[in-house]
Protein backbone atom coordinates (compact mmCIF):
# COMPACT_ATOMS: atom_id res chain seq x y z
CA UNK A 1 0.00 0.00 0.00
CA UNK A 2 1.33 3.42 -0.94
CA UNK A 3 1.69 5.98 1.80
CA UNK A 4 -1.21 8.39 1.67
CA UNK A 5 -0.67 12.10 1.55
CA UNK A 6 0.69 13.72 4.67
CA UNK A 7 1.14 17.33 5.66
CA UNK A 8 4.73 17.52 6.71
CA UNK A 9 4.22 21.12 7.83
CA UNK A 10 1.53 20.07 10.31
CA UNK A 11 -1.06 22.38 8.79
CA UNK A 12 -3.22 19.38 7.92
CA UNK A 13 -3.77 16.13 9.79
CA UNK A 14 -3.16 12.90 7.88
CA UNK A 15 -5.96 10.37 8.06
CA UNK A 16 -5.49 6.66 8.62
CA UNK A 17 -6.15 4.39 5.66
CA UNK A 18 -8.26 1.24 5.81
CA UNK A 19 -7.84 -1.00 2.79
CA UNK A 20 -11.01 -1.78 0.83
CA UNK A 21 -11.70 -5.21 -0.56
CA UNK A 22 -14.03 -4.08 -3.35
CA UNK A 23 -12.52 -5.12 -6.69
CA UNK A 24 -13.87 -2.12 -8.59
CA UNK A 25 -12.13 0.14 -6.13
CA UNK A 26 -8.61 -0.94 -7.05
CA UNK A 27 -6.36 1.44 -8.97
CA UNK A 28 -3.01 -0.22 -9.54
CA UNK A 29 -1.78 -0.88 -6.00
CA UNK A 30 -3.91 1.89 -4.45
CA UNK A 31 -7.12 1.12 -2.62
CA UNK A 32 -9.52 3.70 -1.25
CA UNK A 33 -11.78 3.32 1.76
CA UNK A 34 -14.63 3.68 2.43
CA UNK A 35 -16.42 2.57 -0.74
CA UNK A 36 -19.52 4.32 -1.95
CA UNK A 37 -22.11 1.57 -1.51
CA UNK A 38 -23.23 -0.53 -4.44
CA UNK A 39 -26.50 -2.41 -4.24
CA UNK A 40 -29.02 -3.96 -6.60
CA UNK A 41 -29.58 -3.35 -9.44
CA UNK A 42 -26.15 -1.72 -9.97
CA UNK A 43 -23.87 -3.77 -7.72
CA UNK A 44 -22.07 -5.58 -10.56
CA UNK A 45 -20.99 -2.44 -12.38
CA UNK A 46 -17.30 -1.57 -12.42
CA UNK A 47 -15.60 1.81 -11.93
CA UNK A 48 -17.15 4.31 -14.34
CA UNK A 49 -13.91 5.23 -16.10
CA UNK A 50 -13.21 1.57 -16.94
CA UNK A 51 -16.00 1.64 -19.53
CA UNK A 52 -14.22 4.10 -21.83
CA UNK A 53 -12.79 2.44 -24.95
CA UNK A 54 -9.35 4.03 -24.81
CA UNK A 55 -8.40 2.85 -28.30
CA UNK A 56 -11.47 4.39 -29.91
CA UNK A 57 -11.48 7.47 -27.68
CA UNK A 58 -7.80 8.08 -26.81
CA UNK A 59 -8.33 11.66 -25.59
CA UNK A 60 -11.58 11.17 -23.70
CA UNK A 61 -11.19 11.44 -19.94
CA UNK A 62 -13.68 11.57 -17.12
CA UNK A 63 -13.20 14.13 -14.38
CA UNK A 64 -14.85 15.11 -11.12
CA UNK A 65 -15.03 18.44 -9.36
CA UNK A 66 -14.65 18.57 -5.60
CA UNK A 67 -13.31 20.76 -2.85
CA UNK A 68 -9.82 20.32 -1.45
CA UNK A 69 -11.34 19.95 2.02
CA UNK A 70 -13.52 17.05 0.82
CA UNK A 71 -10.60 15.39 -0.91
CA UNK A 72 -8.33 15.76 2.10
CA UNK A 73 -10.75 13.89 4.35
CA UNK A 74 -10.07 10.74 2.29
CA UNK A 75 -13.63 9.60 2.81
CA UNK A 76 -16.47 9.04 0.38
CA UNK A 77 -15.72 11.88 -2.05
CA UNK A 78 -12.05 10.92 -2.20
CA UNK A 79 -12.85 7.25 -2.76
CA UNK A 80 -15.39 7.97 -5.48
CA UNK A 81 -13.14 10.43 -7.29
CA UNK A 82 -9.94 8.43 -7.28
CA UNK A 83 -11.49 5.13 -8.34
CA UNK A 84 -14.16 6.19 -10.85
CA UNK A 85 -12.64 9.21 -12.58
CA UNK A 86 -9.45 9.87 -14.53
CA UNK A 87 -8.84 13.27 -13.03
CA UNK A 88 -10.03 15.67 -10.39
CA UNK A 89 -10.51 19.43 -10.52
CA UNK A 90 -10.56 21.66 -7.46
CA UNK A 91 -12.08 24.86 -8.82
CA UNK A 92 -11.56 27.94 -6.69
CA UNK A 93 -9.58 25.97 -4.07
CA UNK A 94 -6.44 26.21 -6.19
CA UNK A 95 -6.93 29.75 -7.51
CA UNK A 96 -4.79 32.66 -6.41
CA UNK A 97 -7.49 34.01 -4.09
CA UNK A 98 -7.19 30.88 -1.93
CA UNK A 99 -3.39 30.81 -1.98
CA UNK A 100 -2.02 34.37 -1.85
CA UNK A 101 -2.60 36.63 1.15
CA UNK A 102 -2.74 40.42 1.14
CA UNK A 103 1.06 40.66 1.55
CA UNK A 104 1.77 38.36 -1.37
CA UNK A 105 2.73 35.31 0.70
CA UNK A 106 1.79 32.16 -1.22
CA UNK A 107 0.67 29.11 0.75
CA UNK A 108 0.87 26.05 -1.49
CA UNK A 109 0.92 23.45 1.30
CA UNK A 110 -2.49 22.00 0.51
CA UNK A 111 -1.75 21.97 -3.20
CA UNK A 112 1.62 20.28 -2.78
CA UNK A 113 0.21 17.58 -0.54
CA UNK A 114 -2.71 16.74 -2.79
CA UNK A 115 -0.49 16.75 -5.89
CA UNK A 116 1.99 14.45 -4.17
CA UNK A 117 -0.85 12.13 -3.19
CA UNK A 118 -2.53 12.12 -6.60
CA UNK A 119 0.82 11.48 -8.29
CA UNK A 120 1.59 8.66 -5.87
CA UNK A 121 -1.58 6.77 -6.75
CA UNK A 122 -1.47 7.46 -10.47
CA UNK A 123 -4.22 10.08 -10.78
CA UNK A 124 -4.31 13.43 -12.52
CA UNK A 125 -5.47 16.96 -11.70
CA UNK A 126 -7.01 19.48 -14.09
CA UNK A 127 -5.63 22.92 -13.29
CA UNK A 128 -7.79 25.71 -11.86
CA UNK A 129 -7.98 29.00 -13.79
CA UNK A 130 -4.69 30.87 -13.80
CA UNK A 131 -6.41 34.23 -14.34
CA UNK A 132 -10.01 35.21 -13.70
CA UNK A 133 -12.14 38.10 -12.56
CA UNK A 134 -13.43 36.31 -9.46
CA UNK A 135 -11.57 34.37 -6.76
CA UNK A 136 -8.34 36.24 -7.43
CA UNK A 137 -5.88 37.57 -4.86
CA UNK A 138 -7.67 40.92 -4.81
CA UNK A 139 -6.12 42.20 -1.59
CA UNK A 140 -2.62 41.54 -2.91
CA UNK A 141 -3.33 43.09 -6.30
CA UNK A 142 -4.88 46.13 -4.63
CA UNK A 143 -1.81 46.51 -2.41
CA UNK A 144 0.54 46.24 -5.37
CA UNK A 145 -1.36 48.80 -7.45
CA UNK A 146 -2.08 51.21 -4.61
CA UNK A 147 -1.10 54.89 -5.02
CA UNK A 148 2.60 55.65 -4.56
CA UNK A 149 3.75 57.66 -1.55
CA UNK A 150 5.45 60.94 -2.45
CA UNK A 151 7.01 63.87 -0.60
CA UNK A 152 4.67 66.83 -0.04
CA UNK A 153 4.96 70.23 1.62
CA UNK A 154 2.42 71.76 3.99
CA UNK A 155 0.00 74.26 2.48
CA UNK A 156 -1.03 77.43 4.27
CA UNK A 157 -4.78 77.87 4.06
CA UNK A 158 -5.69 80.93 6.10
CA UNK A 159 -4.61 83.20 8.95
CA UNK A 160 -6.99 85.41 10.95
CA UNK A 161 -5.29 88.04 13.13
CA UNK A 162 -7.77 89.58 15.53
CA UNK A 163 -5.09 91.80 17.12
CA UNK A 164 -5.36 94.20 14.17
CA UNK A 165 -9.14 94.02 13.60
CA UNK A 166 -11.52 96.80 14.48
CA UNK A 167 -14.75 94.80 14.03
CA UNK A 168 -15.79 91.13 14.02
CA UNK A 169 -17.26 90.26 10.62
CA UNK A 170 -17.42 86.49 10.99
CA UNK A 171 -20.27 84.10 11.76
CA UNK A 172 -21.83 83.57 15.18
CA UNK A 173 -24.48 80.88 15.50
CA UNK A 174 -25.05 81.86 19.10
CA UNK A 175 -23.86 84.80 21.22
CA UNK A 176 -22.52 88.18 20.20
CA UNK A 177 -18.73 88.14 19.84
CA UNK A 178 -16.94 91.46 19.47
CA UNK A 179 -13.49 92.96 19.11
CA UNK A 180 -12.06 94.30 22.36
CA UNK A 181 -9.57 97.05 21.62
CA UNK A 182 -6.27 97.20 23.48
CA UNK A 183 -7.26 94.14 25.47
CA UNK A 184 -3.68 93.10 26.03
CA UNK A 185 -1.62 96.24 26.09
CA UNK A 186 -1.86 97.61 22.57
CA UNK A 187 -3.33 94.50 20.89
CA UNK A 188 -6.95 93.85 20.14
CA UNK A 189 -8.67 90.47 20.74
CA UNK A 190 -11.87 88.70 19.83
CA UNK A 191 -14.15 88.40 22.85
CA UNK A 192 -16.52 85.41 22.83
CA UNK A 193 -19.22 85.48 25.53
CA UNK A 194 -20.09 82.41 27.58
CA UNK A 195 -22.25 79.74 25.90
CA UNK A 196 -21.52 81.09 22.44
CA UNK A 197 -21.03 79.22 19.15
CA UNK A 198 -18.63 81.13 16.92
CA UNK A 199 -16.65 80.51 13.72
CA UNK A 200 -13.19 81.83 14.60
CA UNK A 201 -11.93 81.11 11.06
CA UNK A 202 -13.94 80.38 7.93
CA UNK A 203 -14.30 80.78 4.16
CA UNK A 204 -11.45 78.71 2.79
CA UNK A 205 -11.65 75.69 0.46
CA UNK A 206 -10.87 72.30 1.95
CA UNK A 207 -8.98 69.37 0.48
CA UNK A 208 -11.08 66.24 1.11
CA UNK A 209 -7.92 64.15 1.39
CA UNK A 210 -5.94 66.70 3.37
CA UNK A 211 -4.87 66.42 7.01
CA UNK A 212 -5.39 69.73 8.80
CA UNK A 213 -3.72 71.48 11.71
CA UNK A 214 -5.50 74.47 13.25
CA UNK A 215 -3.67 76.61 15.79
CA UNK A 216 -5.22 79.42 17.83
CA UNK A 217 -4.12 81.53 20.77
CA UNK A 218 -6.69 81.84 23.55
CA UNK A 219 -7.00 83.34 27.03
CA UNK A 220 -9.62 82.93 29.80
CA UNK A 221 -10.16 84.38 33.26
CA UNK A 222 -11.23 81.00 34.67
CA UNK A 223 -10.16 77.53 33.67
CA UNK A 224 -12.24 76.54 30.69
CA UNK A 225 -12.75 73.87 28.02
CA UNK A 226 -14.00 74.30 24.49
CA UNK A 227 -15.48 71.95 21.91
CA UNK A 228 -14.39 72.29 18.29
CA UNK A 229 -15.95 71.43 14.94
CA UNK A 230 -13.83 71.56 11.79
CA UNK A 231 -15.56 71.66 8.41
CA UNK A 232 -18.68 69.82 9.60
CA UNK A 233 -16.56 67.28 11.47
CA UNK A 234 -17.04 67.56 15.26
CA UNK A 235 -13.82 66.51 16.94
CA UNK A 236 -14.44 63.52 19.16
CA UNK A 237 -12.61 61.56 21.81
CA UNK A 238 -14.03 58.08 21.68
CA UNK A 239 -17.80 58.45 21.52
CA UNK A 240 -17.80 61.83 23.29
CA UNK A 241 -17.01 65.40 22.28
CA UNK A 242 -13.34 66.17 22.78
CA UNK A 243 -12.84 69.06 25.21
CA UNK A 244 -9.77 71.23 24.73
CA UNK A 245 -8.61 72.70 28.10
CA UNK A 246 -7.53 76.32 28.49
CA UNK A 247 -5.89 77.40 31.75
CA UNK A 248 -6.66 80.80 33.23
CA UNK A 249 -4.26 83.70 33.40
CA UNK A 250 -2.15 83.78 30.26
CA UNK A 251 -2.28 83.31 26.54
CA UNK A 252 -2.32 79.64 25.59
CA UNK A 253 -1.52 78.05 22.28
CA UNK A 254 -4.18 75.46 21.34
CA UNK A 255 -3.31 73.03 18.55
CA UNK A 256 -5.82 70.77 16.80
CA UNK A 257 -3.92 68.22 14.74
CA UNK A 258 -4.62 65.66 12.03
CA UNK A 259 -8.25 66.47 11.43
CA UNK A 260 -10.10 65.99 8.18
CA UNK A 261 -13.16 67.69 6.77
CA UNK A 262 -16.43 65.81 6.77
CA UNK A 263 -17.31 63.99 3.57
CA UNK A 264 -18.81 66.30 0.94
CA UNK A 265 -17.89 69.43 2.91
CA UNK A 266 -16.22 72.01 0.67
CA UNK A 267 -16.04 75.14 2.88
CA UNK A 268 -13.55 75.22 5.71
CA UNK A 269 -14.19 76.66 9.18
CA UNK A 270 -13.48 76.09 12.86
CA UNK A 271 -16.43 76.44 15.23
CA UNK A 272 -15.80 76.97 18.96
CA UNK A 273 -18.45 76.30 21.60
CA UNK A 274 -18.83 75.05 25.14
CA UNK A 275 -17.24 77.87 27.14
CA UNK A 276 -19.57 77.83 30.13
CA UNK A 277 -17.34 79.43 32.80
CA UNK A 278 -15.51 82.29 31.20
CA UNK A 279 -15.39 84.74 28.35
CA UNK A 280 -13.02 83.39 25.72
CA UNK A 281 -10.48 85.72 24.10
CA UNK A 282 -8.83 84.86 20.78
CA UNK A 283 -5.81 86.63 19.30
CA UNK A 284 -4.89 84.69 16.18
CA UNK A 285 -5.89 81.61 14.17
CA UNK A 286 -3.79 79.72 11.61
CA UNK A 287 -4.85 76.87 9.34
CA UNK A 288 -2.44 74.66 7.38
CA UNK A 289 -2.82 71.22 5.87
CA UNK A 290 -0.72 68.43 4.48
CA UNK A 291 -2.12 67.30 1.14
CA UNK A 292 -2.50 63.61 0.45
CA UNK A 293 1.02 62.27 0.00
CA UNK A 294 0.07 59.66 -2.58
CA UNK A 295 -0.38 59.72 -6.31
CA UNK A 296 -2.00 57.14 -8.53
CA UNK A 297 0.30 54.84 -10.41
CA UNK A 298 0.68 55.71 -14.06
CA UNK A 299 -0.72 53.31 -16.63
CA UNK A 300 2.79 52.02 -17.36
CA UNK A 301 3.64 51.63 -13.66
CA UNK A 302 0.43 49.68 -13.07
CA UNK A 303 1.12 47.50 -16.11
CA UNK A 304 4.65 46.77 -14.87
CA UNK A 305 3.25 45.96 -11.43
CA UNK A 306 0.65 43.55 -12.81
CA UNK A 307 3.28 41.88 -14.97
CA UNK A 308 5.37 41.38 -11.85
CA UNK A 309 2.37 39.88 -10.03
CA UNK A 310 1.58 37.57 -12.94
CA UNK A 311 5.16 36.32 -13.13
CA UNK A 312 5.33 35.79 -9.37
CA UNK A 313 2.03 33.89 -9.31
CA UNK A 314 2.89 31.70 -12.29
CA UNK A 315 6.38 30.93 -11.00
CA UNK A 316 5.02 29.95 -7.58
CA UNK A 317 2.23 27.86 -9.09
CA UNK A 318 4.40 26.04 -11.59
CA UNK A 319 7.23 25.43 -9.15
CA UNK A 320 4.89 23.51 -6.84
CA UNK A 321 3.26 21.84 -9.83
CA UNK A 322 6.58 20.60 -11.19
CA UNK A 323 4.98 19.58 -14.48
CA UNK A 324 2.34 17.36 -12.89
CA UNK A 325 -0.75 19.29 -13.91
CA UNK A 326 -0.60 19.41 -17.68
CA UNK A 327 -3.95 21.06 -18.55
CA UNK A 328 -5.16 24.35 -17.11
CA UNK A 329 -7.96 26.81 -17.55
CA UNK A 330 -6.00 29.85 -18.65
CA UNK A 331 -8.83 32.39 -18.33
CA UNK A 332 -12.21 31.94 -16.69
CA UNK A 333 -15.54 33.58 -17.57
CA UNK A 334 -14.18 36.66 -19.30
CA UNK A 335 -17.28 37.56 -21.34
CA UNK A 336 -19.73 40.17 -20.05
CA UNK A 337 -23.24 39.15 -21.21
CA UNK A 338 -24.52 42.71 -20.66
CA UNK A 339 -21.83 44.71 -22.47
CA UNK A 340 -21.82 44.99 -26.24
CA UNK A 341 -19.14 46.28 -28.61
CA UNK A 342 -19.88 48.39 -31.68
CA UNK A 343 -19.35 45.24 -33.74
CA UNK A 344 -22.27 43.60 -31.98
CA UNK A 345 -20.05 41.15 -30.14
CA UNK A 346 -20.11 41.00 -26.36
CA UNK A 347 -17.31 42.81 -24.56
CA UNK A 348 -15.09 41.43 -21.84
CA UNK A 349 -15.86 42.16 -18.22
CA UNK A 350 -14.36 45.38 -16.85
CA UNK A 351 -14.27 46.90 -13.39
CA UNK A 352 -13.63 50.24 -11.74
CA UNK A 353 -13.56 48.70 -8.25
CA UNK A 354 -11.27 45.69 -8.68
CA UNK A 355 -8.12 44.85 -10.60
CA UNK A 356 -9.07 42.93 -13.73
CA UNK A 357 -6.14 41.63 -15.77
CA UNK A 358 -7.70 42.78 -19.05
CA UNK A 359 -8.10 46.34 -17.77
CA UNK A 360 -4.35 46.60 -17.19
CA UNK A 361 -2.90 44.44 -19.93
CA UNK A 362 -5.52 45.30 -22.54
CA UNK A 363 -8.47 43.23 -23.73
CA UNK A 364 -6.73 42.06 -26.90
CA UNK A 365 -3.40 41.29 -25.28
CA UNK A 366 -4.05 39.90 -21.84
CA UNK A 367 -4.64 36.29 -22.96
CA UNK A 368 -1.40 36.29 -25.00
CA UNK A 369 0.52 37.80 -22.08
CA UNK A 370 -0.87 35.37 -19.52
CA UNK A 371 -0.31 32.32 -21.72
CA UNK A 372 3.26 33.40 -22.50
CA UNK A 373 4.13 33.91 -18.83
CA UNK A 374 2.37 30.73 -17.66
CA UNK A 375 4.00 28.63 -20.39
CA UNK A 376 7.46 29.99 -19.58
CA UNK A 377 6.98 29.21 -15.88
CA UNK A 378 5.66 25.72 -16.69
CA UNK A 379 8.74 24.94 -18.78
CA UNK A 380 11.07 26.50 -16.21
CA UNK A 381 9.89 24.06 -13.54
CA UNK A 382 10.08 20.62 -15.13
CA UNK A 383 7.05 20.94 -17.40
CA UNK A 384 7.06 19.23 -20.80
CA UNK A 385 5.85 21.86 -23.33
CA UNK A 386 4.52 19.13 -25.63
CA UNK A 387 2.02 18.10 -22.94
CA UNK A 388 0.87 21.56 -21.83
CA UNK A 389 -2.71 22.53 -22.71
CA UNK A 390 -4.49 25.82 -22.00
CA UNK A 391 -8.27 26.21 -22.11
CA UNK A 392 -10.57 29.21 -22.08
CA UNK A 393 -13.45 28.39 -19.73
CA UNK A 394 -16.82 30.07 -20.15
CA UNK A 395 -20.39 29.57 -19.05
CA UNK A 396 -23.61 30.16 -20.97
CA UNK A 397 -22.25 29.11 -24.37
CA UNK A 398 -25.63 27.68 -25.31
CA UNK A 399 -26.48 31.33 -25.99
CA UNK A 400 -25.49 31.85 -29.62
CA UNK A 401 -24.36 35.44 -29.17
CA UNK A 402 -22.16 34.56 -26.23
CA UNK A 403 -20.63 31.68 -28.15
CA UNK A 404 -19.94 33.88 -31.18
CA UNK A 405 -18.42 36.51 -28.88
CA UNK A 406 -16.11 33.98 -27.26
CA UNK A 407 -15.02 32.78 -30.69
CA UNK A 408 -14.43 36.43 -31.70
CA UNK A 409 -12.14 37.02 -28.72
CA UNK A 410 -10.30 33.72 -29.11
CA UNK A 411 -9.58 34.60 -32.75
CA UNK A 412 -8.10 37.93 -31.64
CA UNK A 413 -6.01 36.29 -28.93
CA UNK A 414 -4.81 33.58 -31.32
CA UNK A 415 -3.69 36.21 -33.83
CA UNK A 416 -1.83 38.04 -31.07
CA UNK A 417 0.14 34.95 -30.15
CA UNK A 418 -1.83 33.35 -27.30
CA UNK A 419 -1.53 29.64 -26.66
CA UNK A 420 -5.17 28.52 -26.56
CA UNK A 421 -5.60 24.80 -27.09
CA UNK A 422 -9.21 24.37 -26.15
CA UNK A 423 -12.53 25.57 -24.78
CA UNK A 424 -13.83 24.41 -21.42
CA UNK A 425 -17.61 24.77 -21.79
CA UNK A 426 -19.36 25.06 -18.42
CA UNK A 427 -22.74 23.42 -18.83
CA UNK A 428 -26.01 24.54 -17.29
CA UNK A 429 -28.42 21.75 -18.19
CA UNK A 430 -31.98 20.89 -17.21
CA UNK A 431 -34.24 17.98 -18.04
CA UNK A 432 -37.91 18.90 -18.33
CA UNK A 433 -40.98 16.66 -18.21
CA UNK A 434 -42.64 19.13 -20.59
CA UNK A 435 -42.01 17.72 -24.08
CA UNK A 436 -41.80 21.05 -25.88
CA UNK A 437 -39.37 22.40 -23.29
CA UNK A 438 -37.25 19.26 -23.39
CA UNK A 439 -37.20 19.27 -27.20
CA UNK A 440 -35.89 22.85 -27.01
CA UNK A 441 -33.28 21.77 -24.43
CA UNK A 442 -32.06 19.01 -26.74
CA UNK A 443 -31.97 21.31 -29.78
CA UNK A 444 -29.94 23.88 -27.83
CA UNK A 445 -27.52 21.20 -26.68
CA UNK A 446 -27.07 19.83 -30.19
CA UNK A 447 -26.39 23.31 -31.53
CA UNK A 448 -23.84 23.91 -28.79
CA UNK A 449 -21.94 20.75 -29.74
CA UNK A 450 -22.04 21.71 -33.42
CA UNK A 451 -20.67 25.16 -32.57
CA UNK A 452 -17.94 23.77 -30.34
CA UNK A 453 -16.89 21.16 -32.88
CA UNK A 454 -16.60 23.84 -35.58
CA UNK A 455 -13.98 25.79 -33.61
CA UNK A 456 -11.32 23.18 -34.25
CA UNK A 457 -10.23 23.51 -30.61
CA UNK A 458 -10.06 20.82 -27.98
CA UNK A 459 -13.43 20.67 -26.21
CA UNK A 460 -13.90 19.91 -22.53
CA UNK A 461 -17.25 19.87 -20.77
CA UNK A 462 -17.39 20.87 -17.11
CA UNK A 463 -20.04 21.53 -14.48
CA UNK A 464 -21.81 18.49 -15.97
CA UNK A 465 -24.87 18.40 -13.72
CA UNK A 466 -28.45 18.14 -14.94
CA UNK A 467 -31.37 19.38 -12.84
CA UNK A 468 -34.82 17.82 -13.12
CA UNK A 469 -37.95 19.91 -13.67
CA UNK A 470 -41.54 18.79 -13.73
CA UNK A 471 -43.99 19.78 -16.47
CA UNK A 472 -44.77 23.05 -14.70
CA UNK A 473 -41.12 24.05 -14.54
CA UNK A 474 -40.55 23.40 -10.83
CA UNK A 475 -37.32 21.73 -9.76
CA UNK A 476 -37.72 18.22 -8.36
CA UNK A 477 -35.48 17.70 -5.35
CA UNK A 478 -33.28 14.69 -4.66
CA UNK A 479 -35.49 13.73 -1.75
CA UNK A 480 -38.67 13.78 -3.85
CA UNK A 481 -37.57 12.32 -7.16
CA UNK A 482 -39.23 9.04 -8.14
CA UNK A 483 -37.47 6.07 -9.72
CA UNK A 484 -39.10 6.67 -13.10
CA UNK A 485 -38.05 10.30 -13.02
CA UNK A 486 -34.53 9.34 -12.03
CA UNK A 487 -34.40 7.03 -15.05
CA UNK A 488 -35.52 9.81 -17.39
CA UNK A 489 -32.79 12.01 -15.95
CA UNK A 490 -30.25 9.21 -16.37
CA UNK A 491 -31.28 8.76 -19.99
CA UNK A 492 -30.64 12.44 -20.65
CA UNK A 493 -27.20 12.19 -19.02
CA UNK A 494 -26.49 9.30 -21.40
CA UNK A 495 -27.73 11.35 -24.36
CA UNK A 496 -25.38 14.23 -23.52
CA UNK A 497 -22.39 11.89 -23.17
CA UNK A 498 -23.16 10.06 -26.44
CA UNK A 499 -23.70 13.37 -28.25
CA UNK A 500 -20.33 14.63 -27.07
CA UNK A 501 -18.65 11.38 -28.16
CA UNK A 502 -20.22 11.48 -31.61
CA UNK A 503 -20.41 15.20 -32.42
CA UNK A 504 -16.98 16.26 -31.13
CA UNK A 505 -14.17 14.75 -33.24
CA UNK A 506 -12.27 12.07 -31.32
CA UNK A 507 -8.99 13.96 -31.53
CA UNK A 508 -10.67 17.09 -30.11
CA UNK A 509 -12.29 15.41 -27.10
CA UNK A 510 -10.59 16.72 -23.96
CA UNK A 511 -12.97 15.14 -21.49
CA UNK A 512 -16.10 15.53 -19.40
CA UNK A 513 -16.00 16.77 -15.79
CA UNK A 514 -18.87 16.02 -13.41
CA UNK A 515 -19.92 18.98 -11.30
CA UNK A 516 -21.17 16.98 -8.30
CA UNK A 517 -20.54 13.27 -7.92
CA UNK A 518 -23.35 12.77 -5.39
CA UNK A 519 -26.78 14.34 -5.08
CA UNK A 520 -27.03 17.79 -3.60
CA UNK A 521 -30.50 19.15 -2.91
CA UNK A 522 -30.94 18.33 -6.61
CA UNK A 523 -30.73 14.77 -7.97
CA UNK A 524 -27.57 15.45 -9.96
CA UNK A 525 -25.39 12.61 -8.73
CA UNK A 526 -24.14 9.24 -9.83
CA UNK A 527 -24.77 8.45 -6.20
CA UNK A 528 -27.71 9.27 -3.99
CA UNK A 529 -27.04 10.05 -0.33
CA UNK A 530 -28.81 7.78 2.14
CA UNK A 531 -30.78 10.01 4.51
CA UNK A 532 -29.92 7.91 7.57
CA UNK A 533 -26.47 6.43 7.05
CA UNK A 534 -25.24 9.24 4.78
CA UNK A 535 -23.72 6.52 2.65
CA UNK A 536 -23.50 6.95 -1.10
CA UNK A 537 -25.68 4.62 -3.15
CA UNK A 538 -25.36 4.18 -6.90
CA UNK A 539 -28.22 5.58 -8.97
CA UNK A 540 -29.53 5.02 -12.48
CA UNK A 541 -27.22 7.86 -13.52
CA UNK A 542 -24.22 5.72 -12.54
CA UNK A 543 -25.37 3.03 -14.95
CA UNK A 544 -26.16 5.63 -17.61
CA UNK A 545 -22.58 6.87 -17.46
CA UNK A 546 -21.22 3.33 -17.76
CA UNK A 547 -23.49 2.45 -20.69
CA UNK A 548 -22.91 5.69 -22.58
CA UNK A 549 -19.14 5.59 -22.19
CA UNK A 550 -19.05 1.99 -23.40
CA UNK A 551 -21.01 2.94 -26.51
CA UNK A 552 -24.25 1.21 -25.58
Amino acid sequence: MNTLFRNISLLLAAGALVVSCADYNETNNFSADPDPSYVEPYKDLNAVKSYINREQYPNLTLGAMLKVSEFNKQELAHAAAMTNFDNVAFGTSLMSGAIINEKGVMNFLDMKDLLDHVQEIGGEVFGSPIAANANQADAWLNMLTAPIEIAVDPIHDKTVDYTTMEEFTGTALRGKPKIVKNYDGNKNALSIPKKSEVYIVEDFPVDPLGSYTITFWAKVDKDETVICTFADNKIMEGDKDKKFPIKAGKWQKVVIESVKPAENCTDGYLLLEGNLNSILYIQKVEVIHMPDNHRPQTAQEKKDTINYALNAWCDGLMKINAGRIKSFDLIDEAIDPKAELESGMLDLKHSTDKIFWQDILGSENYAPVISKVAKASYEKFEGDPAQLKFFISETGLEDQKKFESLKYWINIWDKNGAKIDGINAKLNLTYSEDKATQDANVATLNKLFENLAATGKLIRLSNFDIKYQDAEGANVSASDIKDAQRQQLADYYAYVIKSYMTKIPHDKQAGICKGNMADTSDPVGLWAVDSKSKDWVRTATYKAFCDALSGQ
